[in-house]
């Protein structure tokens, strides 16, 4: 029988990256850039300078229309009131079962909102959205033209300054429009590596000329590409979910630490099982854990009490490049998660111990 691939999607910046040397790996149906220099060096410029990301492969919806905010309160679980314009807000769209089907930001305008939603969800999201929309409510999927760059690290604001922007004043998820090449785009003090940084969203044509104008006015403050694997490691340093990994469409706000994106007082898809869980308490708990012995601890390995008996899982985990130690995430008993507690990790049929450390790392 004949094998069938599958064509990989690329990015505006494809050529940039295959120029500048980048290892190209799948993610999520994209050619996606994994590294440059080494996730090591990327991962420690963020930290201490910046590093500069192409997220395109991202999902951008817009929603607009007199209905435009009734129809969001209910797709998303968060307060949509709290995406004023010129504000953002992260918050997870859920099943009926409670389940996050998406975390998402939430961006909001005069006149519309912005949803950005992971690339392996967006044609999910999508679904759910053409088959609910409203006639009152005008729908635009735009990531198919809209490119995505993340400039992430304490020097941000600095390159932007370069680059003749002045970004200091732009507040942590908050957002404004910036003219480049004479269109308008809108950059989010938003991220996914716990750093200052900016996220700008550029049609596609404008996408190399913004990431080499950025890259120039970067140079002389260290900035330098980065690739997905740095990406990985610095969200796991600050406790970040990953959709897949951390959180999905079986795990629940409640569960998963991210009660606080949900708009209790709010009416939304889901409400009533997740409501449930809050009142009965959840059987697991997502924990942040440091292994104590030499190991690296992998999505889906068992995490084992002291008497080796299976007590939950871990849903991420790595080296920590800023921790010189191995870290993960995952979701475990509840009667297992206080910090300090001892647990151990199955990695390759030998226990490992480990210790509940809490969430963010750093």
């Amino acid at each position: 029988m004949e094998e069938v691939t599958m064509e990989l999607a690329t990015t505006p910046l494809h050529e940039v990256h295959v120029a500048a040397g980048a290892r190209m790996v799948p993610f999520a149906g994209f050619s996606m850039p994994v590294q440059y220099e080494g996730l090591r060096a990327e991962h420690e410029a963020v930290r201490s300078v910046a590093g500069l990301f192409d997220v395109s492969h991202m999902g951008e919806l817009w929603f607009s229309g007199p209905g435009a905010r009734d129809f969001l309160q209910y797709l998303v679980a968060g307060d949509v009131d709290r995406a004023t314009p010129g504000r953002a807000m992260y918050t997870c769209m859920l099943n009926e079962d409670g389940g996050i089907v998406e975390d998402l930001l939430v961006y909001g305008f005069e006149d519309r909102y912005l949803v950005v939603v992971n690339a392996a969800n967006r044609s999910k999201v999508v679904s759910v959205v053409e088959s609910t929309l409203p006639s009152d409510v005008t729908f635009n999927d735009a990531s198919d033209a809209t490119a995505l760059l993340a400039l992430q690290g304490p020097k941000s604001d600095d390159i932007a300054e370069a680059m003749g922007h002045s970004l200091r004043d732009l507040k942590y998820y908050h957002h404004k429009t910036v003219m480049f090449e004479g269109v308008e785009i809108v950059v989010g003090a938003t991220g996914y590596t716990g750093e200052r940084g900016f996220e700008w969203y550029v049609p596609n044509g404008q996408a190399a000329a913004l990431w080499r104008v950025m890259m120039e006015a970067g140079a002389a403050h260290g900035l330098v590409p980065c690739g997905l694997g740095a990406r990985d490691t610095l969200r796991l340093e600050k406790g970040f979910c990953l959709h897949g990994n951390d959180i999905g469409p079986d795990i629940n706000p409640v569960e998963a630490g991210l009660s606080w994106t949900v708009g209790w007082k709010t009416e939304f898809r889901g409400k009533a099982a997740v409501e449930a869980v809050k009142a009965a308490g959840s059987e697991k708990k997502m924990v942040g854990f440091t292994m104590m012995e030499r190991g690296i601890p992998r999505k889906g390995y068992p995490i084992l009490d002291a008497d080796g008996q299976v007590i939950g899982e871990v849903t991420s985990g790595t080296q920590s490049p800023s921790l010189g130690v191995a870290i993960g995430m995952g979701l475990v008993s509840h009667s297992f998660s206080q910090k300090g507690s001892d647990c151990w990790i199955s990695i390759r049929n030998k226990a490992v111990k480990a210790q509940v450390t809490g969430i963010p790392f750093l």
